[in-house]
């Protein structure tokens, strides 16, 4: 199951039912299946505190994710900061904002497959994992 989720800000215009079947397609790609996914939309104060609280970390991001994975069965919670996809979308995305909160969604899913994106060229490859899922859904 995926929840969607709000903390302090307005639900983002997504559709829930497109959304949901595009991330079980992603994942099974990757021979996983969803178990319990929540996402959790907030403010960068909210993302920054939870950084701080669990992670020891002092700055802003635009996803946190929390891997309760089991084998295949993906489970996971997933801070969004939308503040930071809005300020991201304008940078890095030509201002396309429903492409940079669907590359953020799917970001914290190719985490909880395995993929990584610290260390060298491991950023390429999470790119490129993203890329390839955001061409599975017209956005």
């Amino acid at each position: 199951m995926i929840t969607y989720q709000t903390e302090g800000v307005d639900m983002p215009d997504i559709q829930k039912r497109k959304t949901t079947a595009w991330i079980k397609a992603v994942a099974a790609s990757y021979g996983k299946k969803i178990n319990e996914i929540a996402y959790i939309f907030c403010s960068d104060e909210k993302i920054l505190e939870v950084n701080r609280r669990y992670l020891q970390h002092d700055y802003y991001t635009d996803i946190i994710t929390f891997d309760y994975c089991e084998g295949n069965l993906l489970s996971g919670d997933l801070f969004i900061s939308l503040d930071t996809v809005r300020t991201n979308a304008d940078r890095f995305a030509g201002g396309d904002y429903r492409r940079e909160l669907h590359r953020v969604i799917i970001h914290g899913i190719l985490h909880l497959c395995g993929i990584n994106d610290k260390g060298p060229g491991k950023r390429k490859i999470m790119e490129e994992a993203e890329n390839k899922a955001l061409g599975l859904m017209a956005i």
